[in-house]
């Protein structure tokens, strides 16, 4: 937006068409509320635009117009009120003005649709003042929430909770069944409506929300274990399946269920739109990277792509994510999603080759890219590369602050996983993947834990003998921890990092530092 300003100020017509374009709808619906006739509304925000054009030189800040702008056409419409107190237009003018102005339109068409804004407008005329602008704005114009902050200046919290009380009061109060149904499709998508999403909690709310389509709950773990670019190639995938099998004790046939998922995904042509629901931490963030990287290589054809994804909710002090949400809560979100555009596709696939690439200057080259498409990806992705052995004594992240919790008296397994995955909660990390990371610290030799209480711990969660063991710091440990001792250098076992290989320590030498958030090499030893 901020280089159509630019170019307005210049002159150039085409930045004058853009801008017009981006606020014409928002401008006649300001009008439309103040003044409750479409014609009149849109010819005052004609004259806002020649009025704001003429002032573009005045505007310090560039990313203030759409506030600006607002003021310049409600002044507009105060001018108008005061005009009509002296002036009538002939009805047979308006008549004309109208017929000129819809004869390159097929006229059946152009009535029924004109009909049917004049009833969903007749309809929201019910809504305070507030909530009407608001749902003109998203439902019948079409702008993004944050498009509608920033013109409106209200903050998008707000906008949803006005959107969420229009609908009730709309739901109640539209006359005719058939409005109703349209009004869903506005904002719910209808019937050909697919939601995308993770957890099978957050799923059944969803369910239990009365948002209509179909939830497709997409089980993968690609945090943990070997991932590639292409997660279809079947070696690739058995290997990953043995791993998962080996490692997080998930049995092959199990795992190997996403393919059946998969072909859900090679079928969402059947479906007019889809909805992605992520979250803001690492978990979730590969995922999504995931799935955009793949729509990115496919034909949408007609079906339209739509994403919400968030890292806080007003109700929620400490939101982790959307399985905390009540089904109410998440009925609040309906509509709040966003289409995804093609930046959003580029950026989820540059996300997802990074992520996956076995070579660590791919990992660095994306700490370095502009991922402003997607807010929380660098945040994520920089949560991933903490996972690597640090400067100070090759412990990744996990790894520290599991041995620093014990040391402060967390002791046991569940408490443990507790503690530590509030204080990584940008990781997301669930049970089964921390339990792994416990079990290879525990490992020997150049074990960094003990555990007592339980015999031969086999690390799963049914396990009470796993439950009720002791956990704390050998020798080695305290000794890593206070940083005399190099972990990395010793423990020569194999793991993966996002698409990085360490097998016999031969990432050893790529180190993260926490101070700068940066990978360092470091010479071998």
């Amino acid at each position: 937006m901020k280089s159509w300003i630019e170019g307005a100020m210049k002159g150039e017509p085409e930045a004058y068409t853009q801008l017009m374009s981006q606020y014409r709808g928002m401008a006649i619906a300001v009008a439309y509320n103040r003044l409750g006739d479409t014609f009149w509304a849109e010819d005052v925000v004609q004259e806002a635009f020649t009025e704001a054009f003429g002032n573009l030189s005045k505007l310090e800040d560039s990313e203030a117009f759409p506030g600006w702008f607002k003021v310049i056409v409600e002044r507009q419409c105060y001018r108008w009120l005061r005009r009509k107190q002296h002036t009538l237009i002939p009805v047979q003018e308006l008549e004309h003005v109208f017929h000129e102005e819809d004869q390159s339109h097929n006229p059946e068409e152009q009535a029924v649709q004109n009909e049917m804004h004049r009833t969903l407008r007749d309809s929201i005329a019910i809504l305070p003042s507030s909530m009407r602008i608001a749902v003109e704005l998203f439902y019948l114009e079409g702008y993004s929430l944050r498009e509608i902050s920033d013109f409106l200046g209200v903050k998008v919290p707000a906008l949803k909770k006005r959107l969420f009380d229009a609908r009730s009061k709309l739901k109640r109060s539209m006359p005719v069944r058939d409005l109703v149904s349209v009004f869903s499709d506005l904002y719910e998508g209808g019937k050909g409506l697919l939601h995308i999403m993770n957890g099978d909690h957050a799923a059944n709310r969803l369910r239990e929300s009365g948002i209509e389509g179909d939830i497709l709950v997409w089980r993968e773990l690609y945090t943990f274990g070997p991932v590639a670019k292409d997660m279809g190639d079947v070696k690739e995938r058995k290997n990953r399946a043995s791993v998962l099998e080996r490692q997080l004790g998930i049995p092959q046939t199990e795992y190997l269920q996403i393919e059946e998922l998969e072909r859900k995904l090679h079928s969402f042509q059947h479906y007019k739109e889809i909805v992605l629901w992520f979250e803001y931490d690492l978990y979730d963030q590969t995922m999504l990277s995931y799935l955009l990287h793949y729509f990115k290589g496919q034909a949408l054809q007609t079906t339209k792509l739509n994403l919400l994804c968030i890292d806080s909710y007003p109700e929620i002090e400490h939101f982790r994510g959307l399985g905390q949400l009540t089904s109410t809560q998440i009925e609040r979100l309906s509509g709040s999603w966003h289409v995804i555009d093609t930046d959003e596709l580029q950026a989820g696939a540059q996300f997802w080759e990074a992520y996956t690439s076995p070579d660590i200057r791919h990992h660095l080259d994306y700490l370095q890219a502009d991922t402003s498409a997607l807010p929380f990806a660098n945040a994520a992705f920089k949560a991933h590369l903490s996972r690597l052995p640090s400067v100070s004594n090759g412990l990744g992240l996990i790894e520290q602050t599991t041995l620093e919790t014990i040391r402060a008296g967390v002791e046991r397994p569940y408490p443990l996983f507790r503690e530590v995955g509030e204080k990584l909660h940008i990781l997301g990390m669930g049970d089964l993947e921390y339990w792994a990371h416990l079990k290879r610290m525990t490992e020997g030799p150049h074990a960094l834990l003990q555990m007592t209480g339980a015999t031969f711990p086999n690390f799963m969660q049914h396990d009470e003998k796993f439950r009720d063991g002791v956990l704390s710091l050998t020798e080695l440990g305290i000794q890593v921890l206070n940083g005399e001792v190099d972990w990395a250098l010793l423990k020569q076992d194999e793991f993966w990092i996002g698409g990085l290989h360490n097998e016999r320590g031969e990432q050893a030498k790529w180190r993260w530092n926490p101070a700068s958030e940066t990978v360092n090499e470091i010479e071998s030893t």
